[in-house]
């Protein structure tokens, strides 16, 4: 067999694109970790390693990749297809079709869960929840339970949801995760206890899935040796991507499907390892290896294909003071003479000009704007900067805004379909039902009871009179509700015909009904590319593309503007100039990142994935004064900082330190600023003498 599609990697890259491929037939090779570093070709390894199990005649079938969202799914399908081509000609777009469990490990188990429904008491029509409705069937559970009205203050619904779903994807007791991350919260714990019990009878009652559950049960199912080898036993290849993002309950799903580890090969990089408030666990990818007997193969990738030497001697050195890693130094044969910089400012105001002139000075130079990119550590911390844009007239994206699901219009219409899908889904019954004029909460909450009752949820709704201040408007959304559940239009037409009837109510409840109106166009257009409803309503749950209209600002009426991110929406992402905000204690690592020993070493590996997107430029700006969120409104709220303590002075000669603005005013004016003209403190000591 020709290797002409393995030719442009390198030889680590290509030593973990053979792994076990090869061997004698029916055998397949043990678990593999690939430690690949920035930039280092980790996304084109996985692609190669996929494409090159199918051309040495694996069955595409029987291959599961998992990633963390579906473009990246596609986008690695696309690539496997392209380098399949190079040996298998026109067939390769056969086999790559047939490479269906290609998905996030939620859109998979979404789907495994639908196939093993009634071996697990699951039936099988269930809708699932995203964040939003949760938090608010989180909120319906609280108040029937009295907890909304307690004498002192009861967590609110997100926080109830964000403790449930820690402890759930953390596999930790309650009590210890209100002790580690909720600590204002723990003398709630009986009622926190008493409030996600009856959340998941409610669940169960609805037949909903949220989120959570999709992980939940899925590990639940595989905890049964029979059903583990029967799901594990449909791949003989498991891929997953960015593994060192992984819970404790991913990785006993794994461990559960290939217990020994053959065909199994998990991808990523512990000093990327940022999620850690998502109950992501960097212990995954640090005892991978020894969870298998004999231990897993290890293969580093440490090449870089980003960023410049200086740019990555400075990056491997903050890392290397990590506690604990898989021991790799990223190296390229990107030569610069030009040094990261470290630039020290005055304060936010001046931070936010340094900025924006290096922008427009770069701009001249030939660099687009969206080739260039300004991050933070929280969204907040680019305010300023965000005032000193808009005075200049410097368009921009600022990226960690609202998702597509999140604007209320899309809500509102996906409501409509899981309300028809699943008539006992009550918080998608409550929201569309109070977009009728005339219908509030309690009369929504009226119906939603009487339908709960019946065997027949829809005929309750189409049987029962109507409520008085609805009028027509209640018949039209029965009859609309009919119509969709009996899904005689079929899928797409289906959600066209959910649109037009909610055009009018858009009209009436929104002022820029035209603008949202596209975004409606636009999830028709989505619509059309699943097989089902069922599969949509899924799918656009678990990875909602992101918003228009939502957008602050109409960045794309420019064809070029400046790129605004948290570091953590950078992750992945790589420009030719990067500006990080704040590179101080107290901002990095953040107050509220500071605690423990695990979390100041994830602040650490922020900083990292930070300074590792640039590839030819980059400025940490480090102000001697800013402002903080966190301190006493009556105090002064601006605070003196120091250099971030994850770049002492052992490594100060990796950047090029400087001063902006670079001339003093003194100096403007034809004064030495290294000429003492007063000696303050004599005159201070002379006072007591």
């Amino acid at each position: 067999m020709s290797a002409a599609h393995l030719e442009t990697l390198n030889s680590e890259q290509r030593r973990a694109v053979e792994h076990g491929v090869g061997l004698a037939a029916g055998a397949i090779g043990g678990p593999l970790l690939i430690i690949a570093g920035a930039g280092s070709g980790k996304t084109n390894t996985l692609a190669h390693r996929v494409a090159h199990l199918i051309v040495s005649g694996a069955d595409p079938r029987r291959i599961l990749l998992m990633t963390f969202s579906r473009r990246a799914a596609a986008e690695m399908s696309r690539r496997v297809e392209r380098i399949c081509a190079k040996v298998l000609g026109s067939k390769a777009g056969v086999m790559t079709d047939a490479l269906a469990w290609a998905g996030t490990f939620h859109g998979i188990g979404a789907r495994l869960l639908r196939d093993y429904a009634e071996q697990i008491g699951l039936d099988p029509a269930f809708t699932i929840h995203d964040r939003e409705d949760s938090a608010d069937l989180m909120n319906f559970v609280r108040h029937e339970l009295g907890f909304s009205k307690m004498e002192s203050r009861f967590p609110t619904k997100g926080t109830c949801l964000a403790i449930y779903s820690r402890a759930v994807n953390a596999e930790l007791p309650l009590d210890d995760v209100l002790r580690g991350s909720y600590p204002w919260c723990s003398g709630w714990s009986a009622q926190l206890r008493e409030l996600f019990s009856a959340y998941v009878e409610a669940k169960q009652a609805q037949n909903i899935l949220d989120y959570d559950d999709l992980l939940l049960y899925w590990a639940q199912t595989v905890s049964d040796p029979l059903l583990a080898e029967d799901i594990g036993g449909r791949f003989d290849h498991v891929l997953v991507d960015e593994y060192q993002d992984t819970n404790r309950l991913q990785a006993s799903i794994l461990k559960a499907l290939k217990p020994g580890g053959q065909g199994l090969t998990v991808v990523g990089d512990d000093a990327q390892s940022i999620y850690s408030f998502r109950a992501a666990s960097v212990r995954n990818i640090l005892d991978f290896p020894a969870a298998f007997s004999p231990p897993a193969d290890i293969i580093t990738l440490d090449r870089n294909y980003r960023s410049t030497q200086p740019i990555l001697a400075a990056a491997n050195g903050v890392i290397d003071l990590a506690s604990e890693r898989f021991t790799k130094n990223l190296w390229t044969e990107r030569q610069s003479t030009d040094r990261p910089r470290l630039v020290n400012v005055r304060d936010e105001a001046d931070q936010a000009r340094y900025v924006v002139e290096r922008v427009l000075e770069n701009r001249e130079g030939g660099a687009a704007l969206k080739q260039q990119a300004v991050l933070f550590r929280a969204s907040h911390h680019s305010g300023p900067l965000e005032v000193e844009l808009t005075r200049r007239n410097i368009p921009f994206v600022k990226f960690g805004g609202l998702k597509f699901l999140d604007s209320a219009h899309v809500k509102d219409i996906l409501a409509l379909l899981r309300f028809a899908q699943n008539p006992r889904d009550r918080v998608a019954g409550f929201r569309v039902m109070q977009l009728l004029p005339g219908v509030g909460p309690t009369t929504a909450q009226r119906a939603l009871d009487l339908m709960a009752d019946g065997p027949d949820p829809l005929s309750v709704l189409s049987d029962g009179p109507p409520p008085p201040r609805a009028g027509a408007a209640w018949m039209e959304f029965v009859e609309i509700l009919l119509r969709l559940r009996a899904g005689e239009a079929g899928w797409p037409a289906e959600i066209e015909q959910a649109r037009l009837w909610y055009e009018p109510h858009l009209t009436r409840i929104h002022e820029d009904a035209s603008t949202r109106q596209a975004d409606l166009l636009q999830l028709e257009q989505i619509a059309s590319s699943y097989p089902s409803r069922e599969r949509f309503l899924t799918e656009l749950t678990l990875d909602p593309p992101d918003a228009t209209s939502d957008q602050a600002g109409a960045p794309h009426l420019d064809e070029d503007y400046l790129i605004l991110s948290t570091i953590h929406s950078a992750k992945g992402q790589e420009w030719k100039s990067v500006f990080l905000l704040n590179t101080v204690d107290g901002c990095i690592p953040s107050d509220l990142g500071a605690g423990t020993t695990a979390e100041i070493e994830e602040e650490r590996r922020l900083l990292y994935v930070a300074m590792t997107r640039a590839k030819d430029d980059l400025h940490l700006v480090l102000p001697q004064r800013f402002f903080t969120h966190g301190q006493n409104a009556q105090g002064d709220r601006h605070v003196y900082a120091s250099r971030t303590r994850f770049i002492p002075a052992t490594l100060l000669q990796l950047f090029e330190i400087c001063a902006w603005p670079a001339a003093p005013a003194a100096a403007q004016k034809g004064l030495d600023p290294r000429q003492v003209r007063v000696d303050v403190g004599a005159r201070m000591r002379g006072m007591w003498r």
